[in-house]
């Protein structure tokens, strides 16, 4: 039919059709457009032709049973997910192949229905990079639109794995996450060789399918190249673009200028921090105001005068959320120039801050507090152990002496306040210059950390009253108080010891406090301590204050960090709209304003909940890197035995970590003898059938290390009196050691089992 030809009476015109299609709710294929325009008998054989026509003439595009304008998209379409912005997925069409070769649309991700805050547990579960879903699409004047249906099969989603080539020549992809049992075939290897850790996709959809080699990084078992696992494995952004790195190279060349900051550079203010710290953006002072309390500033690096909304390295911290600490390298959210460098507080050289005014009243109690923007000099920076020592040794100036004195009124508030007072040891890897391993131990917890932390602590509460009181928008730091669920569980746990918790009570962190200094027992101390850490909410970032429990704290926010944490950022943004600090406009291209966006302020939650979610991935990052340190520093002790605690029980064994070390492994319940063990999901026990031999969450006991792999962080212990039933799954890998570090070498795909564990 000519493009110009009217249709026979009853055919709706190609306006018609195109508005139709365009507009419909669901797919429009044939017999939607005939149902539409009331099409009988010859006249749906017309419309055929006449839907061939206009496909013909480029007007539309897909299948009879789905008709898309051309240039536009299906109604109904598979989307790939290319990118997370604060929270929501950024989705292109999984297959385009437009005739005038235009990029593909790019659509925001909706979900009808999820939950507004960190902790969603509706829609179709959380998305990233890469995945793929079924989506019903819509075009607004703001753009697409999808609201996705359900999630799809991965076609393409990356594995990190080891090459390993078994004797017969044959090419396998060990994986490094060690919730992957199986290696998979090789069918491309991409010019990598055996022994090195590798990028890889599948191919095809069987659970056995071959994979390809994307992309080789290089040697598993090197310095660094645990960080580096981490980093691909959760897509943590490591790479800035150009164009964010030439902006803050401007940035850090912004003027500072006492005509509109404060002059603090004649006050000794000090920073105190880990002797290996990369950033120091906060530094305290105090000293006695003559009626029993005292002077105290908590001088913060001032990021959001370098840091503009809207600008490129604000996008790419928005996206990173967060810095990253690994033991060999941080990912900073902040390029170099301002992380490490103009926003630091270093010692001797003029910086820009954000500067905390307090007075502690002879009670501990922050009675007053002012903001300003200030210019401050840093007398010195001190590592915790240094300052510590000197006060011990009677050694310290009356700087640091005063800021004990001032931490003494602070501690005694704390101690009023009661928060929960759990013993949750940090560890610590030591690397040498070459990046190996040279000491894995838990951080001691000196006084000089608690001074810090109050005068932190101090500061975030009165960041958080000061935007109250102007009725501003605030990022609170919320921990909620114990579910009911949690506490259910906690109480029937708890019976099992013959104590009891009422459920009628208000629940405060001191109720857990007293539980636990009442218990004399350590053994069962821990075994409590380590229930009611279960019991507690996660901490996240929201607009809405729900208090702080773990502190007992009625407003909190984050002030103190703004060079590793966005959250922090977005309060000294707060504070320069709400109290009028804004500067003088920079000339050039950086961004005039400092303070809050208007997106922002309209609708803070979306942003809250993107950090929350970086927040959760960098910790899980960070945890599985220690992981991976910790087996590489015990693959070599293989057969000893250590004292480890239970950590957790399940019906197939239980999990424990060396005590003052770490390092979580499994002992299956197959290796705990002949006799059958019954799980108690209540007491979190397992119990032998005959012996009545138990095992419980917090109980101390000797276990023989029986396997360490390195690549996957994964741990086997078995009992000191085990005879050997602990067996890997798959085939065993041989390990030998190059370099001071272990290293795969030829053999056949499987776990990693140590050479050195004695065979009986």
């Amino acid at each position: 039919m000519a493009p110009n030809k009217r249709p026979p009476a009853g055919l709706p015109t190609r306006k018609q059709i195109l508005d139709f299609i365009q507009n419909s709710p669901v797919p429009a294929g044939k017999r939607e457009i005939s149902r539409e325009f009331g099409l009988k008998g010859q006249e749906k054989i017309q419309l055929k032709a006449l839907l061939k026509d206009m496909a013909e003439e480029g007007l539309i595009d897909g299948k009879r049973t789905a008709f898309h304008k051309m240039g536009g998209l299906p109604k109904v379409t598979v989307l790939r997910i290319v990118d997370i912005e604060e929270g929501e997925a950024i989705a292109v069409p999984d297959t385009w192949q437009p005739e005038d070769a235009t990029p593909p649309p790019r659509l925001r991700l909706i979900e009808k229905g999820a939950r507004k805050g960190p902790r969603s547990g509706q829609g179709i579960g959380a998305l990233k990079k890469g995945d793929r879903v079924l989506a019903r699409t819509e075009e607004s004047a703001s753009g697409w639109r999808a609201y996705p249906m359900k999630k799809l099969m991965l076609r393409s989603e990356q594995m990190l794995g080891v090459v390993e080539i078994d004797k017969a020549g044959k090419a396998w992809l060990q994986p490094v996450d060690k919730r992957i049992r199986n290696s998979s075939p090789i069918s491309d290897l991409g010019g990598a060789e055996s022994g090195e850790l590798v990028l890889a996709e599948p191919i095809g959809r069987s659970a056995r399918a071959s994979v390809k080699v994307t992309e080789v990084l290089g040697e598993p078992l090197a310095p660094k190249s645990f960080s580096l696992i981490a980093i691909h494995k959760f897509g943590i952004p490591n790479q800035f673009q150009e164009e964010t790195l030439d902006e803050a190279e401007r940035a850090a060349k912004l003027p500072l200028s006492t005509e509109h900051r404060e002059d603090l550079r004649h006050l000794p203010i000090v920073a105190i921090d880990p002797s290996d710290a990369r950033d120091h953006d906060d530094a305290i002072w105090a000293k006695p105001d003559g009626a029993g309390g005292f002077e105290a500033l908590v001088a913060i690096a001032d990021v959001s005068f370098y840091v503009r909304p809207g600008g490129a390295i604000d996008r790419e911290a928005r996206k990173r959320g967060n810095s990253v600490y690994f033991p060999d390298r941080v990912v900073p959210m902040l390029p170099e120039v301002l992380s490490a460098d103009v926003c630091s507080l270093r010692s001797g050289e003029d910086r820009a801050a954000m500067a905390c005014h307090m007075r502690v009243s002879a009670e501990g109690k922050i009675t007053e507090w002012r903001f300003t923007r200030a210019i401050v000099r840093i007398d010195e920076v001190i590592a915790y152990e240094d300052a510590q020592a000197r006060i011990d040794s009677d050694e310290a100036g009356q700087n640091l002496k005063d800021l004990w004195a001032c931490w003494k009124l602070l501690a005694k508030a704390r101690a009023d306040r009661d928060p929960l007072d759990l013993d949750l040891p940090e560890r610590r890897v030591k690397l040498d210059e070459q990046g190996r391993i040279t000491e894995i131990a838990t951080r001691e917890r000196l006084d000089a950390h608690r001074v810090v932390e109050d005068f932190m602590i101090s500061a975030n509460v009165a960041a958080a009253k000061a935007l109250e009181a102007k009725v501003a928008p605030v990022v609170y730091r919320v921990h909620e108080a114990p579910s009911r669920e949690k506490l259910v569980a906690l109480k029937d746990y708890l019976e099992t010891f013959g104590k009891k918790l009422a459920m009628g009570q208000v629940i405060t962190p001191g109720l857990f406090n007293r539980m636990l200094k009442d218990i004399g027992d350590e053994s069962e101390k821990a075994l409590i301590m380590e229930a009611v850490l279960r019991s507690q909410t996660q901490a996240y970032y929201g607009p809405r204050n729900a208090g702080h429990f773990g502190l007992a704290l009625g407003s909190y926010a984050h002030f103190t960090s703004p060079i590793r944490r966005y959250a922090d950022l977005l309060v000294h943004r707060a504070l320069v709209d709400a109290y009028q600090l804004e500067q003088p406009q920079p000339k050039g291209d950086i961004p005039p304003t400092s303070g809050l966006s208007d997106r922002d302020r309209d609708d803070l939650g979306k942003v809250t909940d993107a950090i929350s979610q970086a927040e959760r991935r960098a910790m899980e990052a960070e945890r599985e890197t220690i992981d991976r340190y910790v087996a590489a520093w015990l693959a070599s002790r293989v057969g000893e035995v250590f004292q480890t605690r239970i950590t957790g029980v399940q019906k197939f064994g239980f999990f424990a970590t060396i005590i003052g070390l770490g390092g979580d492994g499994l002992v299956p319940v197959s290796t705990l003898g002949d006799e059958r063990f019954a799980y108690d999901e209540k007491a979190q026990v397992l119990e032998g059938e005959r012996s009545g031999t138990t095992y419980g969450v917090g109980q101390i006991l000797p276990l023989r290390l029986a396997e360490a792999n390195p690549l996957t962080g994964a741990l086997k212990y078995e009992l000191e009196d085990s005879e050997g039933r602990v067996e890997p799954r798959g085939r065993p890998m041989a390990m030998k050691k190059k370099g001071g570090h272990f290293v795969g070498k030829r053999g056949r795909p499987g776990n990693i089992r140590h050479q050195g564990r004695k065979k009986r």
